[in-house]
């Protein structure tokens, strides 16, 4: 995995903006939240009502009851799973998730408290609003999200943040808040055992503000939003829980650390036996029920794209033929689940002799590992060129989806000379199958380190969800038209 360097440099500590912690962006954000939840509520319900013919939802009791009722226990089922707390705001597909239960729980409870009061609604409320409402409360939020995310960019609407622990653990912690862009401003960092005045991160310098004693001392002084705990510090048995004892009654959150890198939440479970917290870390499975749904997911959508898809291929087919020579889909032994080979098809996009030119070109590798890659690769063709920036040239890998060598979201396929190269633990990567599109594609492609690739390729093989599926499809389409580290 790369990260920016960190090293520790002795030098005079910066000062530091002192003052308790200011969240008014967050009240403001969440203000607006509530607001346009509100607003999209109500319109998708009216919009319902029109469709039921209840034009007079403004004139009858009865009828304007319903709007309301639907209304409030929409808005009421938003706010009681609390789709606008801070450990949501503007990061992760937790959010969207949120919004949805919420929305079944507020459509759940209307449809059986109108079959225990016998109370005749209109189905356009369940087929109209539900559908609608859903899919224009997720819209907004993501639309929220996008303008928060420019805010931040900016360095506006962060948690400033200190960050406490054993030396290694603090520049683990920075080097990730780094790379993933997250929602933390890091002020500064208190470490056990200090022996200087700042950490430099990429091209900051991170005041250390002391040992891990000092740490409440100073929290208001910093006006931290966040204290996070990186590991726990050693010969500090107390530590976490005397620190939580003293932010009580502060603005400050406490958050703690975990090195558990590859573990995604729901995989993570907390079962106090007598006081003592155990985390229980749920092992991954590579088959059963919610295998069975991805595959039918595939299947349904595969099917659906490459019919819509087809006329396009056709055209792109012809074109191909008519540049340069040979067959305009390329065809490709890859290795997919359990080792397996099979045939993966692609639009041509490289002369029909670019497998007889490789070893000139072996020199002039850009790819990282064992992948083969170079940004102007004089085999590709200049349709070649837009179709590869565009990903347009794996649209035929649909049928590697539909008959079952691929799914749509994976690992990136390997070729064989790829896999003969893996070692120890990469070779976890072939427990499920591979992909159309993954956490390699959306995450910078071709850009990315070989290590940084196969840390996010084991990631998703063993935390996937189809929640998590639905996010990456939407990420896939924003990457295809703001194309990052495709040649």
């Amino acid at each position: 995995m790369t990260a920016s360097p960190l090293s520790v440099r002795a030098t005079s500590t910066p000062s530091l903006a002192a003052g308790r912690p200011d969240k008014s962006w967050l009240r403001a954000y969440r203000a607006r939240l509530r607001v346009s939840d509100a607003g999209m509520v109500t319109a998708m319900v009216i919009l319902a009502a029109i469709t039921a013919g209840r034009v007079d939802a403004f004139s009858q009791p009865r009828a304007a009851l319903e709007v309301l009722a639907l209304v409030l226990a929409w808005t009421w089922a938003l706010s009681a799973w609390h789709t606008r707390d801070l450990r949501l705001v503007g990061s992760g597909a937790a959010e969207y998730r949120r919004v949805l239960s919420a929305s079944v729980t507020a459509f759940g409870t209307l449809a059986i408290a109108t079959v225990i009061t016998r109370v005749d609604l209109p189905r356009e409320f369940f087929l109209v609003a539900f559908p609608a409402g859903t899919i224009g409360l997720v819209g907004t939020r993501w639309l929220w999200r996008q303008w928060l995310t420019r805010q931040r960019r900016l360095g506006h609407s962060l948690f400033r943040s200190l960050v406490v622990g054993s030396r290694d653990d603090v520049v683990y912690v920075l080097q990730q808040i780094e790379r993933a862009g997250a929602c933390y401003q890091v002020v500064a960092a208190a470490i056990h055992d200090h022996d200087s005045a700042t950490l430099q991160s990429g091209n900051r310098r991170i005041p250390v503000i002391g040992d891990l004693a000092r740490v409440s001392s100073v929290v208001q002084d910093l006006g931290a939003d966040v204290v996070i705990v990186a590991g726990h510090p050693e010969g500090e048995a107390d530590f976490v829980r005397d620190l939580a004892w003293e932010l009580e009654g502060t603005a400050t959150e406490l958050v703690l650390a975990s090195r558990l890198t590859n573990v995604a939440g729901p995989r993570i479970h907390f079962r106090p036996v007598e006081g003592l917290p155990l985390m229980h870390v749920e092992l991954p499975q590579f088959d059963g029920g919610k295998h069975v749904v991805k595959r039918v997911f595939d299947v349904v959508n595969s099917l659906v794209l490459l019919i819509l898809t087809a006329p396009l291929m056709g055209v792109l087919c012809v074109l191909i033929a008519a540049e340069s020579p040979g067959s305009p889909i390329f065809r490709q032994e890859r290795v997919g689940r359990d080792g397996a080979t099979f045939t993966l098809f692609k639009l041509r996009s490289m002369v029909h002799t670019a497998n007889d030119r490789l070893p000139e070109l072996a020199a002039a590798n850009q790819g990282a590992g064992p992948l083969f890659k170079m940004r102007n690769d004089p085999r590709v063709t200049r349709l070649g060129r837009f179709i590869r920036k565009y990903s347009i040239d794996e649209l035929p890998q649909l049928w590697n989806v539909l008959i079952g060598d691929m799914s749509l979201v994976g690992p990136r396929p390997p070729l064989p000379r790829e896999v003969a190269e893996y070692s120890g633990y990469v070779q976890r990567r072939l427990y499920i199958k591979p992909g159309l599109t993954g956490m390699w594609q959306v995450n910078g492609r071709s850009n990315l380190s070989w290590e940084e690739s196969i840390r996010l390729d084991l990631f998703y093989v063993e935390n996937w969800s189809l929640t998590g599926d639905l996010v990456i499809l939407w990420r896939t389409a924003h990457a295809v038209l703001r194309p990052v580290g495709a040649y």
